[in-house]
């Protein structure tokens, strides 16, 4: 298995019409969040197919795809790092981990940071402090802010709501719309563990929260729950 022979698995399903569909959809165009990314046109179940027949690629190869322009390589790359981070002992999970915050500036747009950071940084964070997640979602690059708050699905899934509550209160006030829609998604996750926590989040928070957050935050509520809450906006 080589870096050579995965590269050619992924140009063979190359769609040039559907990698211009992806350019728009991922907002490549420059000034917005994803400008200059690259697309080759596959669909996310072929990369998944893909990632498992390379699963025991090499970590040189992996990281050389997390290195290319085009997203398909990157996000590849970090499927295959999920399936070696879930088959691992503790040494390879941790090298993993190491690998994954090296190269966080090509985790980079929302479908790389949502497919990887809580399997591999939230799992591995689990039974162990977690200060890292505090210093990403401080960071001024938008993906290393959207990795701390996602890798608390793991948390969650666990029963373990408290770090999602604090992240969401520092990142509560984030100018992007990426992290409003982020933020809310983990809120409701929190409600589908322990809605007391987030109903105490949304009596603080719901009234300068944006909206787009709040609206994400409650909707799993029932509806008359959900305009009381989004009648707060207007008071």
């Amino acid at each position: 298995m080589s870096y050579t022979a995965i590269t050619n698995a992924i140009r063979a399903k190359a769609n040039p019409s559907r990698a211009k569909h992806s350019m728009r959809f991922f907002k490549t165009d420059k000034g917005q969040y994803g400008a200059c990314d690259v697309f080759l046109g596959l669909t996310v179940p072929m990369q998944r197919e893909i990632a498992k027949e390379f699963q025991n690629l090499e970590m040189p190869a992996i990281v050389e795809l997390l290195q290319s322009k085009f997203h398909e390589y990157r996000l590849i790359a970090l499927l295959i790092l999920v399936s070696q981070f879930e088959r691992g002992d503790e040494h390879t999970k941790k090298h993993i981990v190491h690998i994954y915050l090296k190269n966080t500036e090509r985790i980079n747009n929302w479908d790389l940071v949502d497919l990887s950071a809580y399997n591999i940084i939230g799992a591995w964070l689990l039974d162990k402090e977690r200060k890292i997640l505090y210093k990403l979602a401080t960071s001024k690059f938008l993906w290393e802010k959207r990795i701390a708050i996602v890798s608390t699905v793991a948390f969650i899934r666990n029963g373990q709501v408290e770090d999602t509550i604090k992240l969401s209160t520092l990142l509560v006030h984030d100018t992007h719309d990426l992290m409003h829609k982020a933020v809310g998604w983990m809120l409701r996750e929190v409600g589908k563990k322990n809605v007391k926590a987030l109903e105490a989040f949304l009596l603080s928070h719901a009234k300068t929260m944006p909206r787009t957050m709040l609206r994400y935050a409650i909707e799993k509520f029932p509806e008359t729950q959900r305009k009381k809450y989004m009648n707060m906006k207007h008071l």
